[in-house]
């Protein structure tokens, strides 16, 4: 076995008989134990200990059956005798062999049979190319044509690619062109330059079919450019460039990454891939990289020596599993106009989903922060956006929206203080107006009239906490115990829970259309695993949310961005609904805006001491969104 890409049931060696009592068959057991010996030779690679039980000349027959493991760049064989008969002085052993053909390839299985006679007394394999299978002949060798199936694309819900074309630089040889010794010189030098074991490119020669261009190595721009000089200095290989669509578009993070293989990577992933091949790095790429790579068609072939053509075909499989593309419910115009709502701001980050179904369709984020890791899966404090959640007390406690409610510069509830920047002291704002402008000090008086499970209750309605099953890591949120006043009132100031921005945009989808939905990213494949047909985990249902609490957040939104500090984020077309908040984490400043437009909910995080910039941003990507079909 070399290499952690070879099946692991290839390190379990054991020549299985099931042919009992075959000793009581002949007078002399020693036949049966020369088949024996010889296949245990030849399974467990001891080719000279094979070879002594055989007539032919020891060194020949050794390296014919060292050149059938390389000719079939085989993991293991594994054989089971399954009968033998007599006639005078001959005898004939028949045998199933079970071949790994290792690297994404499939078992081959083929029976076998092998003639045995007495040479000065004791039983001897009768040597001929047949004994290693029944259609190979003297001047032949085995070969492993395979032809796989091209990467393929991720796409946007419109079924267009999100990635880009991208150049690949591939080095190949042709086995037929080099002489005795070269290959092996050649994979030293190359194994020397890129890292990769030399005796995978050895056999990745030796198995192909002599005339075909065999690619060993692919190499990225970056990595061909610092490589490219060495490998052009490389007698036999071939330098050549392929265009592929592997360059992810935006959202980058999201889509993910494609890289060559290398051996660090052929360790790592301990599975069929090998140099030459792609394999996803981050992202959907990395999460659907059985998906988009398949399998491939698999033949097994002799081929004459002399003429190098092939003779005939021993075996051929079809994919197991055909490559599929990934479909997404991503929307190229919608994240082209998030990013371009990000450009020339603050760092932060937008989230975009649809809000009758929690697709995601826009995923933005500036340098400063990862789409996956931050939009997705990051945890952050919500300020006052959490407030959202305890409308439904609000409606419960039967509070006016009307209802003047005072917004101090400093309040404290149960004995923990709360700060409003900017407070318009000496007013009295409504309820309503309160909510609007995102005053924490007026907000969190409210904890003494809002049950904190209740609140907790409200919030898991709104999915925070919800078990997601998207196949990239998320954030659903978090609450923590609520037991007394002041724990409450930090809630809703959102200074003791946790939230993402994918969370937000479907708390505000959940108030466009009154019920709240899971997120949902892929819709096609329905699960990572293309070999396994376990129906895939069932995602959270949807929560249709009480009537007369959806109006009333509606109203409060609305006031957001109409009278309140959301007005940034006013766009043509449908009336826009929203609310900004400001948090501090980890002594960074933050502004969100939470809200709609039509069906698209968003959630934007800015890391700005301004209220107003999440909501800056939210008006140009509404702005942009006009702009396309």
């Amino acid at each position: 076995m070399r290499g952690k890409a070879r099946r692991a049931g290839a390190a379990a060696l054991a020549l299985a008989v099931t042919a009992p009592m075959l000793s009581a068959c002949f007078e002399e057991p020693s036949a049966h134990e020369a088949v024996r010996d010889f296949l245990i030779g030849w399974q467990t690679g001891d080719y000279d200990y094979a070879a002594r039980r055989t007539d032919g000349d020891e060194k020949a027959v050794g390296k014919a059956l060292e050149n059938a493991t390389f000719d079939l760049d085989a993991a293991s064989f594994r054989f089971t005798i399954t009968g033998m008969r007599r006639a005078a002085d001959q005898v004939e052993a028949d045998f199933d062999a079970e071949v790994d053909l290792g690297e994404n390839n499939p078992l081959w299985e083929y029976q076998g049979k092998i003639p045995l006679h007495l040479v000065d007394g004791r039983w001897k394999v009768r040597w001929s190319p047949s004994v290693l299978h029944p259609k190979l002949a003297e001047g032949q060798r085995f070969a492993v044509d395979v032809d796989p199936e091209g990467r393929q694309p991720i796409l946007d819900r419109n079924r267009d690619p999100l990635q880009e074309k991208a150049v690949l630089h591939v080095a190949q040889v042709v086995p037929a062109n080099l002489k005795d010794g070269e290959a092996e010189k050649l994979c030293e030098r190359l194994s020397r330059i890129t890292g990769f074991p030399q005796d995978r490119l050895l056999s990745r020669i030796r198995s192909a079919p002599p005339n075909v261009q065999v690619p060993l190595v692919t190499f990225g721009r970056t990595r061909f450019g610092q490589l490219s000089a060495d490998l052009r200095a490389v007698p036999g290989i071939t330098l050549t460039e392929q265009e592929q669509e592997l360059a992810p578009a935006s959202p980058k993070q999201i889509v993910g990454t494609v890289t060559a293989v290398t051996q660090e990577a052929v360790q790592q992933l301990g599975g069929p891939q090998r140099a030459g091949d792609t394999v996803g790095k981050t992202g959907l790429q990395e999460a659907y990289q059985e998906h988009l790579t398949g399998s491939t068609d698999t033949r097994v072939i002799t081929v004459d020596l002399k003429t190098l053509k092939e003779v005939a075909e021993l075996k051929k499989w079809q994919p197991d599993r055909s490559t599929a593309p990934v479909q997404t419910t991503l929307d190229r115009a919608q994240q082209k106009a998030a990013d371009a709502a990000l450009l020339g701001g603050p760092p932060g980050m937008l989230v975009a989903v649809q809000a009758s179904t929690g697709d995601i369709r826009a995923v933005a984020g500036t340098e400063e922060y990862d789409q996956e890791r931050h939009a997705l899966a990051g945890k952050f404090s919500p300020g006052t956006a959490f407030s959202i959640m305890s409308v439904g007390g609000m409606v419960r406690a039967q509070i006016d929206p009307k209802q003047k409610l005072s917004c101090p510069a400093d309040r404290s509830v149960g004995g923990a203080p709360f700060h409003q920047e900017g407070s318009p002291a000496g007013t009295s704002p409504t309820l309503q107006a309160n909510f609007a402008n995102g005053c924490v000090t007026a907000l969190a008086s409210l904890a003494r009239r809002i049950d904190g499970a209740d609140l907790a209750e409200e919030a898991a309605k709104f999915g925070i906490g919800a078990k997601w099953t998207l196949p990239l890591k998320a954030f659903s949120g978090v609450t923590r115990p609520l037991t007394g006043d002041a724990a409450t009132a930090k809630a809703i100031a959102g200074q003791n829970v946790l939230v993402s921005p994918l969370s937000m945009a479907l708390v505000a989808g959940a108030v466009a259309s009154g019920t709240w939905r899971p997120p949902v990213l892929v819709t096609d494949p329905k699960t990572t695993d293309p070999t396994t047909d376990a129906e895939p985990p069932k995602p959270p249902d949807p929560i249709k949310l009480d009537d007369r609490t959806v109006r009333t957040l509606r109203t409060f939104m609305r006031a957001g961005v109409t009278t309140g500090s959301a007005r940034a984020a006013a766009a043509l077309g449908d009336p826009v609904h929203g609310i900004t908040a400001a948090a501090l984490q980890k002594r960074k400043p933050y502004a969100w805006f939470v809200g709609w437009q039509g069906d698209v909910a968003v959630a934007v995080l800015m890391q700005s001491s301004d209220p107003s910039a999440g909501a800056a941003v939210a008006g140009r990507f509404f702005q942009g969104l006009q702009a396309t079909p």
